[in-house]
């Protein structure tokens, strides 16, 4: 199971991300969660301590891995063909609910064909974690659409996208489901979070009918999971799951249904 979770910045996709990996964890699973945003924070989700986390740097911003995988010695010349299997067991970070985090981070780069090094290694480690791989992976992709250009979710199975009950989040939504269609990415739908009340459900509802969208769930509001965001804090560590959190575990459930 290859999942990624996307969507407008904003809208809680990196607490959809977590949550998820945790119940396949609990379903027996072994999962491995990418966090490939640039501003990444699924460590928190996961119960990683703010210290420890902070500590954490990113595969992208990793210049010694990078150099060390692709250096020739020749200037301008990179090696295009390494081995990537060690950076799972050397780089991933072994959480408090038992998932298994890579800080991915991304490349800022003009076009999706750039071959500059740390462009090369984060394609090749994520060819190699979606596809030569067996466990669960659940990725936490950036914001916006720039990440469907660079290729990111070749090969991802099931693409969640998040949005929240605002017009702009909802446009953000079309599009990515348009381009993750495009990318050939077997199955795509959309999650409504942050709903309010039953008017904001419609309205989430109404659009992706009307742009034939398929709508896998709605979240609710949740003040618990905003408070434990205030704070830092996981909204797993509590041993009764809030409302918001036992929404995720469904559309969990339902996922494991599409297999």
């Amino acid at each position: 199971m290859k999942i990624a979770v996307s969507g407008k910045g904003g809208v809680g996709k990196t607490l959809i991300a977590g949550v998820l990996a945790e119940f396949l964890v609990r379903k027996g699973f072994k999962v491995l969660a990418i966090d490939a945003d640039p501003t990444p924070n699924l460590a928190l989700t996961l119960g990683v301590p703010l210290e420890e986390a902070n500590k954490i740097v990113p595969i992208s911003e990793n210049s010694q891995l990078i150099e060390e995988k692709t250096q020739t010695g020749v200037r301008g010349v990179y090696n295009l063909s390494f081995t990537v299997e060690d950076i799972i067991e050397r780089f991933s970070v072994k959480t408090p609910h038992d998932v298994n985090l890579l800080v991915m981070g991304t490349v800022r780069s003009a076009g999706a064909g750039c071959m500059c090094p740390a462009n090369t290694v984060i394609r090749a480690l994520l060819h190699h974690l979606l596809v030569k791989r067996d466990e669960a992976v659940v990725m936490d992709m950036e914001a916006g659409v720039e990440h469907m250009g660079r290729g990111t979710a070749e090969h991802v199975e099931t693409m969640l996208v998040v949005t929240d009950p605002s017009l702009k989040s909802m446009e953000t939504e079309k599009k990515l489901w348009k381009l993750a269609a495009e990318a050939g990415i077997k199955r795509v739908f959309v999650i409504g979070n942050k709903v309010s009340n039953p008017s904001e459900g419609a309205l989430v509802k109404k659009f992706a009918a009307r742009n034939n969208i398929p709508l896998l769930g709605l979240i609710p509001y949740d003040e618990e999971v905003f408070q434990a965001d205030v704070r830092g804090e996981t909204p797993l560590r509590h041993a009764r799951a809030s409302e918001g959190v036992v929404a995720i575990q469904g559309i969990g459930e339902k996922l494991l249904r599409l297999k």
